[in-house]
């Protein structure tokens, strides 16, 4: 069993017993037949992965992991809003008729600010940060913007990432953490698939600063499992684990914009069945 199955199953467990359920409340969500999607939820999960032992990926069924990658080099490489730009379609119900999901996520990375060594977006300025000022306890990204929600076609779910350097006894190098924060998570659609994500994102990170990959904290406010999915996560939960599969970057790789998904080798993935046709709330 991966670290990550441990995790995942022991989460699991504790929404569906000890979770609070929406039922009858005032909720936004809907299911394509037009009822509510409601849900049963915790507050204030908090996980964490230590990428240098192994990488956060689930066995209990296949996370695309190089499809997550090009999701996530789409919002903070590119900077896009655009899901023309991107190659899968888990954005389409989001987007208008120009494809534009409005000013959410790549957009925000991608928006300059000025600082004292002059104008920057987020990203740029996370990394002048972790190679010119490692142990600054400000080295964080921010997408919820309130001026730009009402230009949001999807308010930002994972919305803020902060990195903090540290250095393990008797090693050379530094090495990066991080906090993801999310102010709401579908545990079944998207829990492993935004951690294997931003794992990525903090390898990436790391070796273009010349750091090794530490811990990733993942933290989520509300966490929740929905009505429909409940049977399925009760039954993909009891499935055979296998151990966490080996993940590595291109080590010729020294400028985060050269990554590319192809970058990342994924070795030794034994995994369950995948899940087909999950609805998906929206």
């Amino acid at each position: 069993m991966s670290l990550a199955d441990n995790i995942f199953i022991n989460m699991c467990q504790d929404i569906i017993k000890n979770g609070y359920s929406t039922e009858g409340e005032k909720v936004r969500p809907k299911w394509e037949d037009g009822s509510y999607a409601y849900t049963i939820k915790q507050f204030g999960v908090v996980n964490r992965y230590d990428l240098s032992k192994e990488f956060p990926a689930i066995t209990l069924r296949k996370t695309a992991i190089k499809s997550a990658t090009d999701e996530l080099l789409w919002i903070w490489q590119q900077k896009s809003n655009n899901i023309n730009d991107l190659h899968s379609h888990i954005w389409d119900s989001w987007a208008d008729e120009n494809g534009s999901i409005g000013k959410a996520y790549g957009y925000q990375l991608g928006v300059k600010h000025q600082y004292k060594e002059g104008m920057m977006d987020q990203v740029d300025r996370v990394l002048y940060d972790l190679k010119n000022n490692p142990y600054s306890r400000r080295i964080m990204t921010n997408l919820y913007v309130h001026q730009d929600l009402h230009e949001m076609n999807l308010y930002p779910c994972a919305y803020s990432m902060t990195f903090n350097v540290t250095q393990k006894k008797g090693q050379d190098k530094l090495t990066l953490n991080a906090i993801l924060n999310q102010r709401s998570q579908d545990i079944l659609t998207a829990n492993n698939w935004n951690v294997c994500q931003y794992a990525i994102l903090l390898m990436m990170f790391a070796q273009v600063c010349d750091m090794e990959a530490g811990e990733l904290v993942h933290v989520i406010a509300d966490a929740h499992i929905y009505d429909r999915h409940i049977p399925i996560v009760k039954e993909l939960i009891t499935r055979e684990t296998y151990l966490a599969p080996k993940v590595s970057l291109n080590p010729e790789i020294k400028d985060f914009y050269d990554f590319t998904r192809n970058d990342v080798i994924v070795e030794n993935y034994v995994t369950g069945p995948q899940v087909k046709d999950i609805p998906v709330a929206i």
